[in-house]
């Protein structure tokens, strides 16, 4: 599970305007007239009208906030309301919250191509003091890890991933103060994720990510398909790992030891993508289904207890990222301008339980 820290980051917005251009410049110079003072019976200016409301549909009624472009990365912050969203195709980095307008915390250059563009976003473990956030991205030319500091340009960690029409998206998360994991997809060719000299269709492990002499990446798992996203279970600190492969989806665990397991497939393709864990539950969004389901395990074998169990239809439509909040509560960020039905949906960033309740963790939690 991400960590959420204690200093919610702020950005100005910076308003955009029109200007005209006319053949004014082309004019001969001429001294600016005098201006004098008008009679003395002009009344006084209007007092200035007061600033534009936030939209009452951004947020709609149910949703932390609306109006957003499709969504990729989400972190919830320390208050539980508000969070840092990543939008794909903008490659703007947005803080939102129930209470306020959504406020620009830095936009990355991205080629947002096919399912390319910002594809996740992580802060680093000690952001208190470092201000560091990372970010999946597309580039012309390639996919990449980058790093971006307050003020400063986005300066690249790992480059050289490859970029395909599709099979480009993937996930960030650390596992310890100084590891970083990265999920790759295979950039639409399959055999990419089993040949052990490509970087797509891999977990791969950074150390000590930095922009200086960077130390070689690891693999942790090959063989992956189009990136889904990455969680911990702080349980027992299993990693689970969702794909879409040509012939179905998946869901993962990597265990502590680093033992491999399946433990979940869909031969549908329902399109897996964010997920969160906790006690052996996960919680996986379903993108082509418009679902989130639970997968849960018993606690002495690790074995499934049964199918998946629907715990979010339609609600919101196709959600990809997953997040849970400090206070329990589990966060989705939905991408319904990708799957085309913006006209009819649109994309938020929402509580998957807004009656309360937190996790679901037992079956009777499940609503």
């Amino acid at each position: 599970m991400r960590a959420a820290f204690a200093v919610v980051v702020a950005a100005l917005l910076v308003a955009s305007g029109c200007a005209r251009f006319d053949d004014a410049q082309s004019q001969p110079f001429t001294t600016e007239p005098e201006l004098k003072p008008g009679p003395s019976s002009k009344p006084p200016p209007p007092p200035p009208l007061p600033p534009k409301p936030f939209p009452k549909e951004c947020p709609a009624p149910g949703v932390m906030q609306g109006c957003l472009e499709s969504t990729s990365g989400l972190i919830m912050l320390p208050d539980s309301q508000s969070a840092l969203v990543g939008e794909r195709t903008t490659g703007a980095v947005k803080e939102v919250s129930v209470r306020a307008e959504p406020k620009v915390k830095v936009v990355v250059p991205v080629d947002g191509s096919g399912d390319g563009g910002l594809m996740d976003i992580v802060l680093s473990p000690t952001y208190v003091q470092d201000r560091l956030m990372y970010a999946y991205v597309s580039t012309p030319t390639d996919n990449r890890v980058i790093r971006i500091a307050d003020g400063d340009i986005p300066k690249p960690i790992l480059t050289g991933i490859p970029k395909g029409p599709t099979g480009n998206t993937g996930s960030l998360i650390f596992t310890s103060p100084t590891t970083l994991l990265v999920q790759t997809g295979d950039a639409g060719d399959p055999a990419q994720a089993s040949d052990p000299r490509s970087l797509a269709g891999k977990l791969l492990r950074i150390e000590q990510p930095t922009t200086v002499d960077q130390a070689p990446t690891t693999t942790a798992l090959s063989g992956l398909g189009a990136g889904g996203g990455l969680c911990i279970d702080p349980a027992d600190e299993s990693l689970y790992v969702t794909d879409r492969t040509p012939t179905g989806d998946r869901l993962q665990k990597i265990a502590k030891d680093s033992t491999v397991s399946t433990v979940w497939t869909w031969p549908d393709r329902p399109g897996v993508a964010g997920c969160a864990a906790l006690d052996g539950t996960v919680l996986v969004n379903l993108v082509n289904t418009k679902q989130s389901v639970a997968v849960r395990m018993a606690p002495d074998t690790g074995a499934v207890t049964g199918d998946p169990e629907v715990v979010r239809q339609d609600q919101h439509g196709h959600a990809w990222a997953m997040a849970v909040s400090p206070d329990g509560n589990v966060w989705g960020a939905t991408i319904n301008k990708t799957a085309g039905d913006a006209e009819k949906l649109d994309d938020v960033v929402f509580p998957l339980f807004p009656q309360g309740g937190g996790f679901p963790r037992k079956n009777e939690d499940a609503t």
